[in-house]
């Protein structure tokens, strides 16, 4: 006898229609694949501002508790590094220390940062592994959370480059507020680092310790203890060109010093800030799921 032909919604015996078969996972995957979702995550982030906010607020209590002085040591700390540094590579290399010193403090305020941002940002996943785990929340949450805290870093140090604009008086202008779409940039490019390097670091675990080596080679690098003028007469002050962590170090100290304004460098940042996001938001589409599992 011929068997009833079973179809893709009725069972064979007459009964209940059949249930549709499950998604596979590499369906499952292939759907968490989706701008919609990588853009989700982001904003569903930023809607959440109020407790990255507080938590990124308590790491720095917690940094410093039972402190007398509180996250005061943040700016006595980056005075006390500035002062020294710019004494003494101001007597190397001859340079007038009402000048220098101000340079320095602000390299080293703009430097802290951007090194904050690459260092935290290559452990920003595994560092919040368990949040990550067992609270159902955006991973972009946790990147928030970091530029938040080194915007406070950044704010706190802010006060040493207006005692030292008070100490010794610069030429500003109305170009300092130049300054503020410079840092906005500075946060923007230090969001799509930490989501890139974050997410490769949890998948490769060794490229932490690689970046943090390279940021120590980055820093000698870069014209923040040294002066980027006194090389424009050298041939080798073209390869300083390359440095990408030069243009972003200008572009917010030279409106802080009233120094004239390069487009050189605006447009520099601009070209990777772009090419950037759109790395990172490609990196995110597609691996964004899996670092629940990496971590």
């Amino acid at each position: 006898m011929a068997q009833p032909v079973t179809t893709g919604d009725q069972r064979s015996d007459g009964g209940e229609p059949a249930a549709a078969p499950s998604p596979t996972p590499l369906a499952a995957v292939a759907g968490s694949r989706s701008w919609a979702r990588a853009f989700g995550d982001l904003g569903q982030g930023w809607r959440q501002r109020a407790l990255w906010g507080y938590l990124g607020w308590q790491d720095i209590k917690q940094r410093y508790r039972r402190s007398v002085l509180g996250p005061l040591w943040i700016s006595i700390s980056m005075a006390v590094v500035a002062t020294a540094m710019g004494i003494l590579y101001g007597a190397l290399f001859q340079m007038d220390i009402e000048t220098f010193l101000p340079y320095v403090a602000t390299g080293l305020l703009i430097w802290n940062f951007i090194n904050g941002c690459i260092l935290e940002g290559s452990e920003v996943f595994i560092a919040n592994e368990g949040l990550i785990r067992f609270l159902p929340a955006p991973i972009s949450l946790h990147v928030y959370r970091l530029l938040w805290r080194q915007t406070l870093f950044f704010l706190h140090n802010l006060v040493i480059w207006a005692l030292l604009v008070i100490i010794f008086p610069q030429p500003l202008s109305a170009s300092v507020l130049l300054a503020v779409p410079a840092f906005l940039l500075l946060i923007l490019n230090g969001g799509w680092l930490a989501v890139l390097a974050g997410i490769i670091a949890t998948r490769f675990r060794d490229i932490p310790p690689i970046i943090a080596s390279l940021t120590q080679l980055l820093f000698f690098m870069t014209p923040i203890v040294w002066s980027y003028e006194r090389l424009k007469s050298n041939p080798l002050s073209a390869y300083v060109e390359l440095n990408p962590v030069m243009h972003f170090v200008e572009i917010v100290r030279q409106p802080l010093l009233g120094e004239p304004i390069v487009l050189r460098h605006w447009v520099v940042v601009g070209v990777i800030t772009v090419v950037g996001c759109a790395v990172a938001l490609v990196c995110m589409r597609n691996y964004r799921s899996r670092v629940a599992y990496w971590v």
